[in-house]
């Protein structure tokens, strides 16, 4: 890896009671049915749900999480899954929410060269590679959990990361239509890309990711990383 990255396949411990806002403050990306602030009893029961989810998906995959699974893993009634979660697709969400804030508190206000501290031009190289290397290790999930073609570019998940690149970008190249080369960018690191490329084509992941160490120069107009 051309940028080290602490990532894992499994996702991140679930917050027991509402997390506190630090700063930096996360952008929200998703919201359970009861609002940005859950009660505690609440926050504890959707984290017991999404625990039993996470565990359902590492023993049997994806295709293991079914509304019905989820209520007998956690020992709760069906009833109550699809309350706090409506269908499975908002139940896949609210975990590809949750991986998607530790990502974002990583470039927000994570050590160098991904957080706060690194050139902007190092910042989203590492960027795009944690990106690259977390939709790979969660790739079912995020295909499972995609928002549909007409709500995808305005889901709030994409936007903090656009958000992120964007800001970025401004610093690299403020003369450029950032706004436009921040989807281009993006749009490389879609997830049934990523999928294309690792499982149709077979390319292995320090390919995808010196693609884009490159295409970062030639879309910035700097020097390739030596």
């Amino acid at each position: 890896m051309l940028y080290a990255v602490d990532m894992s396949s499994a996702l991140p411990p679930f917050p027991r009671s509402p997390e506190p806002f630090d700063t930096p403050q996360t952008l929200e990306i998703g919201a359970a049915p009861d609002g940005p602030c859950l009660r505690a009893d609440a926050a504890r029961n959707r984290a017991r749900l999404l625990e039993a989810a996470a565990r359902l998906i590492e023993e049997h995959g994806v295709a293991g999480v079914t509304m019905e699974a989820v209520a007998a893993a956690a020992q709760v009634g069906k009833g109550t899954v699809f309350r706090r979660f409506g269908d499975r697709t908002g139940l896949l969400m609210a975990l590809l929410d949750h991986s998607a804030k530790q990502l974002q508190a990583d470039f927000l206000g994570g050590p160098p060269p991904l957080g706060p501290g690194a050139p902007p031009l190092e910042r989203l190289r590492a960027f795009g590679v944690a990106v690259l290397y977390r939709s790979d290790e969660q790739l079912d999930l995020h295909l499972a959990a995609q928002p549909e073609p007409t709500r995808r570019f305005s889901h709030p998940a994409h936007q903090a990361l656009r958000t992120h690149v964007l800001m970025l970008l401004r610093q690299i190249v403020p003369d450029a239509d950032c706004e436009l080369l921040a989807e281009a960018l993006l749009a490389s690191l879609d997830p049934a890309l990523i999928h294309y490329h690792t499982r149709q084509c077979g390319l292995p992941m320090e390919r995808l990711e010196a693609g884009w160490v490159d295409l970062v120069a030639r879309a910035t107009g700097t020097s390739p990383l030596r």
